[in-house]
């Protein structure tokens, strides 16, 4: 089964992210809690991290896009 990762909420102000690097690509598996790619906002950086244990299937947003809060920007194929 496939699993959309979307951007958390941070904050109250927060509504957008920048991806700067991706640090997992299709094909490699994580765990629950891995950090799937780094981001930054107006006030800091941080991990979007795999919400459970699987495979990254597909990037949605590439290096150096914005993406709100609530979206996709990545899949994962997980049991």
């Amino acid at each position: 089964m496939e699993r959309d990762v979307r951007v958390p909420k941070w904050g109250l102000t927060i509504e957008h992210v920048r991806i700067v690097t991706w640090l997992k690509k299709p094909g490699d598996t994580v765990e629950e809690g891995d950090a799937l790619c780094e981001v930054e906002t107006e006030k800091s950086s941080a991990d979007i991290e795999a919400p459970e244990s699987g495979t990254v299937v597909r990037l949605v947003v590439e290096e150096g896009s914005e993406a709100a809060v609530g979206d996709v920007v990545c899949t994962l194929e997980v049991e």
